[in-house]
């Protein structure tokens, strides 16, 4: 069992992830002795259902501040109501689990009006993995804890991952009225992993409506496969590119969804998958940080481009915006070339770039005035170490 970063807190909280990224053998580990529920027991679902008070009655006389884990809350959202009497009249502690926010965000159900944290949860990063950690692995397979602990399977692994997500989060959910279709939009959009989104071109490619490509794209990100990454306007002169960019959690799940599982990966696609893998490590670190910076990409239509930038302050009327700028290569070595973007964002009026990094596959480390060339694991190791932001 490998240890996760991620610490539990001392407050009630919702831990959403996407499946299989081990967040019930989390909660087992840090709340070992917690009453466990899993609505995804059939029987203990009708239940309660039927009655959410008997809750109180199946958690037994437990004294103030127990932990509680309800393991698939968004099953049963109704049970919030009753999880928030017994927080106020109880004094317990519930840790509420599940793999989508959307039916209790869509739902109007009660999210307790701020006496729970919202914590995310997704596979393993570098620093989880620690030794374990394969840089080849991770680009062609992902960071799936199912994945990373069995490489070997990792074709069969992901082909199953995503029959199981079709299964049970869209087909009984009941996400979409007709599950065709988005498997063909599911096919394109993980061929377009890492891109700036076109929905009319994706509607063409998928043969589905332009308004049906907005709301499977939701689909996406509401059960957290996949993050938009915005494009950020600083509000400087020269004139940005405002449409995001789409990236899956996780680049094996991607290449499962594009159907490219039994096909050698190239070049491109490993790149993309590089900075999959480097959005997927920001937002982990941005979590369990608790900094929460706003997350974006960089790009003018002369296509000059930045693949991240991390707000760490926000601009205000007497101060400049200051962010830390980093470009993403899948190479050996480092072309100077590509700092340019970097550089050109530095002398625009009204930002502060703190730090900018390169970040590349080869072994060595560079330092340029005020930019920094690090390998790959070497920058992850950075920023876990709380030396990025």
């Amino acid at each position: 069992m490998l240890p996760r970063n991620l610490a539990c807190p001392e407050r009630s909280f919702f831990l959403f992830g996407p499946r299989g990224t081990g967040k019930s053998t989390w909660l087992r580990q840090v709340l070992a002795e917690a009453p466990r529920f899993d609505l995804l027991d059939a029987a203990l679902y009708l239940e309660l259902t039927r009655d959410p008070h008997r809750l109180e009655a199946l958690v037994g006389p437990q004294p103030e501040h127990h932990w509680v884990v309800l393991d698939g809350i968004q099953k049963v959202p109704a049970l919030l109501d009753e999880v928030h009497r017994l927080i106020e009249a109880r004094r317990w502690r519930f840790a509420l689990c599940g793999s989508s926010a959307r039916k209790l965000r869509r739902g109007g159900a009660n999210l307790l009006a701020g006496r729970a944290l919202t914590l995310s949860f997704e596979g393993f990063t570098a620093s989880e993995l620690g030794d374990r950690f394969d840089l080849s692995s991770a680009l062609e397979w992902g960071t799936l804890p199912f994945v990373a602990l069995a490489e070997t399977d990792a074709p069969d692994i992901l082909a199953a991952y995503v029959n199981t997500y079709l299964k049970e989060e869209i087909r009984e959910e009941g996400l979409v009225r007709q599950v065709p279709p988005f498997v063909r939009f599911l096919g394109v959009a993980g061929q377009l992993n890492g891109q700036v989104v076109n929905g009319h071109n994706i509607a063409r490619e998928a043969a589905v409506p332009r308004a049906t490509v907005d709301s499977y794209f939701a689909i996406l990100t509401d059960t957290l496969i996949g993050h938009f990454l915005p494009a950020w306007r600083p509000g400087a002169k020269v004139r940005e590119a405002a449409h995001p960019k789409f990236y899956w959690f996780d680049a094996g799940v991607a290449r499962a969804a594009a159907g490219l599982l039994r096909d050698p990966a190239d070049r491109v696609w490993l790149g993309t998958a590089l900075e999959t893998l480097i959005f997927h490590e920001l937002r982990v670190h941005n979590e369990i940080s608790r900094q929460h910076r706003s997350l974006a990409y960089y790009r003018t239509p002369a296509g000059v481009e930045v693949d991240f930038i991390i707000e760490t302050r926000k601009r205000q009327s007497s101060q400049p915006a200051h962010v830390v700028a980093i470009e993403v290569k899948l190479a050996e070595k480092w072309d100077r070339a590509w700092e340019r973007p970097m550089r050109d964002l530095a002398t625009q009026p009204g930002l502060k770039v703190d730090r900018a990094f390169g970040v590349y596959t080869g072994p060595r480390r560079y330092e340029y005035d005020d930019l920094t060339v690090l390998s790959a694991a070497d920058f992850l190791r950075a920023l876990h170490a709380g030396e990025v932001f």
